[in-house]
């Protein structure tokens, strides 16, 4: 390229927040409804353009994340989880938006500001599927977003946080089973937690809130990576 014929490009920098959680036995993503064209009504992700030169990219994310959802960043963990630049990604202009990703337990209830109409948790299902209409590119965001949290409890002993301070076998496996979109064999899986060390820690107490037996009680251990990972099945 000849330098003296070369121009910077006139490209927006935007950020998108894929916020993740589980919620009524199902694995949940924050969208908003759009109030604004293009693609008023429609749900997408919270996100927006940065707010001037001056702002830092992470400044932004914290910002569009307290205006859109009323969610405080300070109880979120935010880590980047990649950018999107193809050309065509939004009918105004050509826009590179750099992706957060949250993946927690225990988040309440978004309201809605900004520009967007409503802020609701909505079943990663319904946001892949095509039963609920999402806009830009947003889906295939969500589908990474998916992913991540999917390999992140595959080498972390994260998905234990979603459970209660006390919480048995069954409760653990679930939360694997509503991550993954899978179902797992209950031997296997105990199995494979136990000859991980100190991911979990046994209370010596056994309960009897699904009927039948009682299972033994376990509380989370002092680990944070899984040694060997636990692989779920491709």
């Amino acid at each position: 390229m000849v330098e003296d014929s070369w121009t910077i490009p006139d490209v927006a920098v935007a950020v998108d927040l894929a916020v993740l959680t589980v919620r009524d036995e199902a694995l949940q993503i924050m969208l908003v409804e759009r109030g604004i064209e293009p693609y008023a009504g429609m749900l997408a992700l919270p996100g927006g353009f940065l707010f001037d030169d001056a702002e830092d990219i992470d400044v932004a994310a914290a910002r569009e994340l307290s205006e859109e959802t009323g969610l405080t960043p300070a109880v979120l963990h935010l880590e980047q989880l990649r950018t999107y630049g193809a050309p065509g990604r939004d009918p105004r202009r050509r826009v590179i938006s750099i992706c957060y990703l949250a993946f927690v337990p225990d988040l309440p209830d978004p309201v809605a500001g900004g520009d967007a109409r409503r802020a609701a948790w909505t079943p990663v299902k319904k946001a892949l599927e095509g039963s609920a209409e999402v806009a830009f590119d947003h889906v295939r965001i969500i589908q990474d977003a998916v992913e991540r949290a999917r390999s992140k409890i595959e080498y972390t002993t994260l998905a234990a946080s979603f459970c209660p301070a006390e919480f048995t076998m069954t409760d653990l496996r679930r939360i694997y089973e509503i991550i993954w979109g899978q179902q797992l064999d209950p031997r296997n899986f105990h199995r494979k937690i136990t000859s991980v060390t100190d991911f979990l820690v046994p209370t010596g107490e056994r309960t009897t809130r699904y009927g039948g037996r009682p299972a033994a009680l376990y509380r989370c251990g002092p680990a944070t990576l899984l040694h060997p990972a636990l692989l779920r099945a491709r």
